[in-house]
Order: structure tokens, then C-alpha cells, then sequence
């Protein structure tokens, strides 16, 4: 019996989705529940299974193809099963080939036997190369990698640039031409497109403003070190910093309300809920899955859910239901060692948080200088329905909380 495989159920913010890689060919068996392909939309990259045991039959759109909800991709034929390989020749049989292709060519020229042919070691890296990603076949090409000679760590073993890369520094990189200045050209991917759109909509639509301040996280420490083992063994997860930074902005979202409004036309919409995006980096951008209500989660409920979502991330497993919605935004480019920056807004929010780097810098405190970790934290928000002074009270709540978490517990 013939099964349809179609494009899932997108929203109405998602008009379509492209083709990015097949996982079957036609013919091929597959079970149930393997993902067939994946496929790319503006915002996240979904997997679409085989719901039977088969045989893929029919792929009705190449790679690259722009599809919509609903619409059939492929045919898997359920309970069929592949087609063998062709037998290998024993060597009886190789033997009588042999004299059979002899007698067929006696009147042909005799060529000296030779030693057999091994393909172009240039050619087996281009072969190999040709099925990375771009970036990744990128950094093969310029470092003189064979991709065939790489252990993948990506999704199903897939090669990664930073793989190339690791693999080229430990020395097994054939070493590129002399002088080379290899260039590439490669058509962004929908996701990077949509992200580059939308910041773009976001400069030209919000009169963006960043504010900064800066925080002591000395008690936060002292606070994460103390209650670290325990915390794990009640909650089976680390305390990590993003827990304290996400319940002190869901406390200050709740008492300064106009930076978790947000605009519609000529009016303002306020939100009573903290739905507050987490940016997480990916292989193939930035991403922001919201944590839902954080006013209110536990410190707990907020770990194991940033956890989730990370995985998530990494496994390519986000939902678009994960990304829906948000009403303000924390990015933290401190885990890359960003000391300042100034995040750009994510539309229809109307404000972010950018954490950064911890360092231990020299502060005065009662009159005397002590080394403290610091970070500068940074807001940026729309001006048109956030003033200043909004901005900087906020910045300031953030801070208080932070710097005396005690009270944070308390809900002050």
C-alpha cells in the first residue's frame, strides 16, 4: 500500500518551507519513524518521518525546492522491502568472464597489462568534500582536508567546519597550494536569510537605543557555590547564571510593564506575562525558543527548560511551536567572551537584555578597592514607547536583584 508523505501543518507566520537534504533515495528501505528529510523554514529546520516500514518509491521535489503545508514530497510503499545488490562473482565465475571477454576481443590490439588504477587522491577528497556543507566544504578545500578521513561529531556523524578545523590542527590536513586564495560563493540558507531580514526590519522600523550598567556577582557566586550540590540533588540539574538573570527579569518585567509591551500600529500592547526568548546559538544561526511564564517558575523549572531547549538546538529538534510568541529577550554573549555589545531588538519585543563576560575588575566598596566579578549588562529598547528613564530604572531593578539575590528569593 502506497503512503503519502506530506509537509507538516506550518502556521500562518510560516507561508512555506524548502527542501534542504534527503535521507533516502528512491528505493532505499526505511522504518518507521526515520526521518525522510529535512526540511528548512524561515524560523527552524523540521524533520518529516516515514509513518511505516518500507520502501521509499517516489521523491517528488528535488533538494532546494520550495514546498507548502500539506503538500505530498514523496511515496513510501508500506511492508515492501529493497531491492538486493547485485551478486558478487565468485571467483569461478570471475574466471570464465575472463575467457569469455578474451575470446570476444581477439582481434582487438594487446595492451601490456598494467598496475590496476587507484583514483586521483585529489579526486577522493573533491567527492567527499562535495557532500559538506558549505562552510564546512569551505574550510576542507582551504586547509586541504579530506572530508573521508574525518570522525564526524554532527547530527548522525556529519562532518562540521569546526571537525575540518580540529582535524586540520592536529596535523592532518595535506596542506593546501602554496599562496592559494581560495574564494567560495554560497546562497544563504532560508534561516540566515530570515534572520538577516529581520534585523533589518528591526533597524529600520524601531528607534533602537541601548542603555548599560553594570553588576557585582559576587553574592551570586557565593550563593551558586554554596547551594550548587544540593540544588543538583533536589533537582537532578546545575544552578547556572541564566536562572538568576531570567527570574530577575521576569520580577522587573512585572514592575516596569512598558518594556514588556510592544507596538501595533498606533497603540501598545501590554503583556501580564513573562514570556521571555532565550537566545541560543546554532550551527545554522540564532535562535530564540521562549520559557513560557517565567514570573512563574523556579530557579529550577528555569534551568531544566533553557536546558531542553539547548538540546533541542543541538539535535535540530526544535518545534516552531518553540519559537512562537516571546515578549522580551535575553542574550548572553558573554559565553563567547563579548565584554560589551549592543543586542538589536527582536520585533514585535520591544526590548533585550544582553549579558556578558564575567571579570574580575577593581571596585571601590566602602571606601576601600577589592577585585569583584563584574559583568556590564546591556538594554536595548524601542524609544518610541520606552523613555530613558524607563530603560534605566530597569537596568537599575535588574542590578539590585542580582547584587542582593536573597531578595530576589523573597520576590522584592
Amino acid at each position: 500500500m502506497s503512503t503519502e508523505i506530506k509537509v507538516p501543518v506550518l502556521p500562518e507566520s510560516v507561508s512555506d518551507a524548502t527542501i534542504a537534504t534527503w535521507h533516502k533515495n528512491p528505493g532505499d528501505a526505511v522504518k518507521r519513524d526515520e526521518n525522510l528529510v529535512d526540511l528548512e523554514t524561515d524560523k527552524v529546520v523540521l524533520e518529516v518521518p516515514s509513518p511505516v516500514d518500507g520502501v521509499l518509491k517516489e521523491i517528488k521535489f528535488e533538494t532546494g525546492a520550495t514546498v507548502n503545508s500539506e503538500q505530498v514530497i514523496a511515496i513510501v510503499e508500506a511492508g515492501a522491502t529493497a531491492s538486493a545488490p547485485p551478486p558478487t562473482a565468485t571467483p569461478a565465475q570471475a574466471a570464465d568472464a575472463k575467457n569469455d571477454a578474451a575470446t570476444t576481443n581477439e582481434a582487438q590490439p594487446i595492451v601490456p597489462k598494467s598496475a590496476p588504477q587507484q583514483p586521483a587522491p585529489g579526486a577522493t577528497a573533491s567527492a567527499a568534500n562535495a557532500q559538506l556543507p558549505p562552510g564546512a566544504r569551505f574550510a576542507a578545500e582551504t586547509s586541504g582536508v579530506n572530508a573521508g578521513d574525518v570522525a564526524g561529531t554532527g547530527r548522525r556523524g556529519a562532518v562540521t567546519k569546526e571537525d575540518i578545523v580540529n582535524y586540520a590542527k592536529a596535523g592532518g590536513a595535506a596542506g593546501g597550494a602554496q599562496g592559494a586564495r581560495p574564494e567560495e560563493r554560497v546562497p544563504m540558507t532560508r534561516m540566515r536569510a530570515r534572520i538577516a531580514e529581520r534585523l533589518m526590519q528591526s533597524k529600520n522600523s524601531i528607534a533602537m537605543l541601548t542603555s548599560f550598567n553594570e553588576v557585582n556577582l559576587a553574592k551570586v557566586m557565593a550563593m551558586r557555590s554554596e547551594l550548587q550540590d544540593d540544588f543538583v540533588k533536589a533537582n537532578g540539574i546545575k544552578l547556572g547564571f541564566m536562572s538568576f538573570f531570567a527570574k530577575a527579569a521576569a520580577n522587573a518585567l512585572q514592575r516596569h510593564p512598558i518594556i514588556n509591551a510592544s507596538v501595533d500600529g498606533n497603540d501598545v500592547i501590554y503583556h501580564g506575562y513573562a514570556d521571555i526568548s532565550i537566545a541560543v546559538s546554532t550551527d545554522k544561526g540564532l535562535v530564540t525558543p521562549v520559557l513560557r511564564n517565567v514570573e512563574r517558575m523556579s530557579f529550577a523549572d528555569i534551568e531544566k527548560g533553557i536546558a531542553d531547549y539547548a538540546k533541542k538546538a543541538r539535535d535540530g529538534k526544535l518545534g516552531l511551536d518553540d519559537l512562537q510568541g516571546g515578549t522580551f529577550t535575553i542574550t548572553n554573549g558573554g559565553t563567547f567572551g563579548s565584554l560589551m555589545s549592543t543586542p538589536i531588538v527582536n520585533p514585535p519585543q520591544s526590548a533585550i537584555l544582553g549579558m556578558h563576560a564575567i571579570k574580575e575588575r577593581a571596585i571601590v566598596e566602602n571606601g576601600q578597592v577589592v577585585a569583584a566579578p563584574m559583568m556590564y549588562i546591556a538594554l536595548s529598547y524601542d524609544h518610541r514607547i520606552i523613555d530613558g528613564k524607563d530603560a534605566v530604572l530597569f537596568l537599575v531593578d535588574i542590578k539590585n536583584q542580582l547584587e542582593n539575590p536573597h531578595r530576589m528569593l523573597l520576590g522584592m
